[in-house]
Formats: structure tokens, sequence, C-alpha cells
């Protein structure tokens, strides 16, 4: 069950989605806006008034209420193991989830659901933990239950049976269908994930979903006659605690290794500051211009966090060179401009010494001075051989070192610098870069 608050493959979690949970916790952690409250009360009243209308409106007896107590407990338990995925999290509640359909009339299933889910975070609720703004988010997660328990009721089903296998896939993909088109929306609105980027996302846990939905089925053919059986899902996940629990430590390491590396990345932009005010007052704003081009041109979080560190550190190379031609006020000779024009190759060089994630980022650094034409240095390399964030954070530079005052000049006005990169589009820049560049500017 994929939740806004959702095993995945790798290891270790990889940067991007590092990203997303870093962003995750710090928002769990935060006030809740009143904007998200308003988002969050709305989807959730809509969750309630679905799963009540459900309820009332479907006929058959319900199981006894000791049943439906066990059910709920035990989905309580279950809801309890969560896997961090992006801005997510995948509970291994399906085990309980598809018998429970079975045993209890399927239109009080999201009920249950909503309750069980209220149950296991009940006492961080009490504590205060958990904000009493969050329970409707609590409630709201209850949608995956919505979409099978409407197909399970419009297609009579009561009792398992293998011949009725489509019946089952068919409530499966409504689970998924239900859940993405309830977070979807609230992901959007309170952390600008897009769409798309949250199906990814969730895809992972809709895999392990539908990989666990046929044991939860065998379990429903043994719970029908004996609803006790359902505790012998206790002990699987028990076991998926622990490795949820391995995963967040791994996750928790990965994060302060990426710590590490961005506090190497802002000591190394002081050394170029100290170094020389002016490279490092116009590598912060370089940062800020390729962030917002980064962000215009939809990149990824990893491709973001490569933009920012390039941006940052694309004139590390800059502090081998001598300061009197690096100061030089007037117009550089061929052999002063061969030197300088070295900078790439001794930041690459420097970063690869650090290795790991800065070491990637100085391929990056070494062709933030190529052209799209070709007619760059120090490879000349052109158009899409030269890496994207390369060529966005050389668009920024240019627009920059144009935009400020320089040793051997003054600011240049603003509508000569849109000019001029209009001009170099096609041939110095990247088109689209300019574009996006210009739009935020």
């Amino acid at each position: 069950m994929a939740t806004v608050e959702v095993p995945t493959p790798p290891a270790q979690a990889p940067a991007d989605e590092a990203a997303l949970i870093t962003a995750r916790r710090a928002r769990e952690a935060a006030t809740i806006p009143l904007r998200d409250r308003v988002v969050s009360l709305a989807s959730a009243g809509v969750v309630a008034f679905a799963a009540i209308v459900l309820a009332v409106s479907t006929h058959g007896s319900p199981a006894s209420a000791w049943w439906i107590v066990l059910f709920a407990a035990t989905y309580a338990v279950a809801s309890r193991v969560d896997f961090e995925v992006g801005s997510g999290l995948a509970l291994p509640t399906e085990l309980v989830l598809v018998p429970m359909f079975f045993v209890i009339r399927p239109g009080l299933v999201p009920l249950v659901v909503a309750a069980a889910l209220l149950l296991a975070r009940g006492g961080k609720i009490v504590r205060g933990q958990i904000a009493l703004a969050r329970v409707p988010i609590i409630v709201m997660t209850a949608a995956h239950a919505l979409g099978p328990a409407i197909v399970l009721t419009a297609a009579h089903t009561t009792r398992p049976e293998w011949g009725r296998w489509p019946i089952y896939v068919a409530a499966l993909g409504a689970q998924f269908l239900f859940d993405f088109l309830v977070t979807a929306p609230w992901t959007y609105v309170v952390a600008r994930v897009r769409p798309t980027a949250h199906l990814r996302e969730m895809s992972w846990s809709f895999l392990v979903d539908a990989s666990v939905a046929p044991v939860g089925l065998v379990l429903a053919f043994a719970t029908a006659d004996q609803p006790a059986v359902v505790l012998l899902a206790l002990p699987v996940v028990g076991l998926m605690g622990f490795f949820a629990k391995e995963r967040r430590t791994r996750i928790d390491h990965a994060m302060e290794l990426s710590t590490a590396y961005r506090g190497t990345a802002l000591l190394l932009g002081d050394v170029i500051e100290a170094d020389d005010a002016y490279t490092g007052s116009h590598s912060r704003d370089v940062v800020e211009l390729t962030l917002a081009v980064a962000d215009r041109l939809h990149l990824d979080p990893a491709q973001r966090r490569d933009a920012e560190f390039a941006a940052l550190l694309h004139d590390v190379g800059k502090v081998k060179i001598p300061a009197e031609i690096i100061n030089k006020p007037g117009a550089l000779d061929a052999a002063e401009r061969a030197i300088i024009n070295m900078h790439t190759i001794e930041g690459e060089r420097m970063l690869e010494q650090i290795g790991g994630m800065l070491g990637r980022v100085g391929g990056i650094v070494r062709s933030c001075h190529e052209r799209w034409d070709g007619g760059g240095y120090p490879d000349g390399l052109a158009g899409e051989e030269i890496p994207l964030v390369a060529r966005i954070v050389c668009c920024c530079d240019a627009y920059s070192a144009m935009t400020t005052d320089r040793p051997y000049r003054r600011a240049l006005p603003l509508a000569a610098v849109v000019a001029e990169l209009r001009a170099c589009s096609g041939t110095q820049f990247d088109p689209k870069v300019v574009d996006a560049l210009l739009a935020i500017a």
C-alpha cells in the first residue's frame, strides 16, 4: 500500500531518492501550512464520505465484531512497518487487506482500514508526536481500499474462488488507481511533485503490492472459514519490519554521505572566494541561475544536485591559476589565455581526487566551457555531446559575467545581455538553455 507520508530495489537510496526522502522527513517535522491543511482536510473528507456511502449502500451481513476488531488490529500492526521510498512510504498491509475483503463485507473494508491506520498511530497522536493537523492525512491514505471494495462489491464477490481471478486483478488495479488519484494531487500541492514523478515513485510500491497480493489471496482462502488464520501474517510482517529497519539505516548512511559531499563542495566554494572574491561571488550567482534553469527544464533531483555542485565549483580550478592572470585588467594574450583555459582540467583533477559524487561532477566541470558549435575547450565537444548540466552552467556563467562588473569592464545593460545571448544561441549556447534562462532572468 502506498501512502503519501511508500521494499525498493537498490541496496541504498539513490541520490535522487535520498533528496526526496530528506524533503519528506523535513515536511513531517515542519508545521503544516494552512494551504496544506485545507487540501488534506478536503482529500480526507472525500475519502471518508466515499467510504461511508459505500458502507451504507452495500448489502450483506458483515462479520462479527470480534473478527472486525481482529483484522483492524492486525492491519494496524502491519501498517506500522514502513519502507521509505521517495516522497512516500510502502506498507506491507496487502497480506491483511486481501483476506479482509472476504471475511468482512467489502463495502465496510475502507472504514475498517481508516480506523486501523488511526489505531496504529493513536499512541503518537496522544503523545503529540503526530500533530492533530496530520490526522486527515492518515484518513486520506485509506483511499487505496476504496477501489477493490467497489470492484468486489459490484462483482458480488463474497468468497475467494480461483476461477474469478480476473476480478481480483481488476480489484488490484482499482487499488492502484484510487491510491494514485487521491495522493497525486496532494503531493503536487504540498511538495510540487509532478504526477508523472509521483507515479514513478509509487511504481515500486505497486510492484511490491502486486507481488504480495497472491500470498494475501492464499491467506484469504484459509481465513474464509477460519478468520484467526490471518494472524499467520504477523511473522512475515515482523521479518519485513526487520528489513525496513535495515533499509532506513542504509538511507540514513546515504544521506550522511550526501551531506558530507555537500559540505566539501561548500568548503571548496569558500576556498574559491578566499582566493578570489569576485570568482567566489560569481560562482554563487551562477548557482542561483543554474538551479532556476534546471527547474525550468524539469531536471530530475540527481541532475539538479549535480547542477548545483557544478555551478558552485565550475571555477574551482582557478585556484591553480596565477592571480596576476585572473585579475589582469586588460585583455589576455595567447599564452595567458592558454593558461587560464587549463582551469577546467585542473578543476576536474581536484574533484576526481575527492572522488565519489564530486568526482562525477568533475567531468561536468571539465565541460563547462565547451560550445554548442564545437568551438569551446578543452575537448571541442559539440551539441548533445556536451553534458546538459555543463551546457546550463556555461550559459548561466556567461549571463552572470555579462551582468556584473569585471576587472576590465563595467556590467552590460540587460538589453545588451539578452541580445548577446540570442545572437549566440545555436553557436555558443544550447538554444533550449538560452530560452529557459531568458524566461526566468
